[in-house]
């Protein structure tokens, strides 16, 4: 399904008569991130996410807000939910929590786990735009529900 119609359906479904926008977008830096993310979204062990803030000012693109809507695509571009922000936080890779690694739904959802897949995300991710990985850099946290599935 496409993320558009996606959203019809929940806009519809649920009344909701309110000019909302959303955006889509994919987890992870490939298919393999993007499909099993997904679905451990879907099947509501991940409810948080974590991103390298300083990507969202090099790419010119706003922090995520309470409140908005996203629709999370597996590898194939295919809507599979809607999610909505319930918290975001900026603090250092080395000061995220316990409690937001076990909301990322990761593995063993350890702190450990954690630091160490993403540690490795960073690293990739920040070398494409020339930049280092540091264990003080700020991340954005962001908290989230699942409110409607495909």
């Amino acid at each position: 399904m496409k993320d558009i119609e996606l959203w019809n359906e929940f806009v519809t479904k649920n009344n909701i008569v309110e000019n909302k926008t959303f955006s889509s977008w994919q987890f992870g830096i490939s298919d393999v991130q993007a499909d099993e993310l997904s679905t451990l979204v879907v099947s509501g062990k991940k409810t948080a996410t974590a991103s390298a803030h300083i990507l969202y000012e090099l790419e010119g693109e706003e922090i995520p807000k309470e409140g908005e809507y996203s629709i999370i695509l597996n590898s194939k571009n295919e809507a599979v939910c809607i999610i909505q922000t319930s918290k975001v936080y900026i603090t250092p890779f080395n000061k995220v929590s316990e409690n937001h690694a076990y909301k990322e739904g990761e593995g063993d959802r350890s702190l450990r786990y954690w630091q160490k897949v993403h540690e490795e995300f960073f690293k990739k991710e920040l070398s494409e735009t020339g930049l280092e990985f540091e264990t003080n850099m700020n991340v954005v946290c962001e908290e989230f529900e699942v409110v409607y599935k495909s």
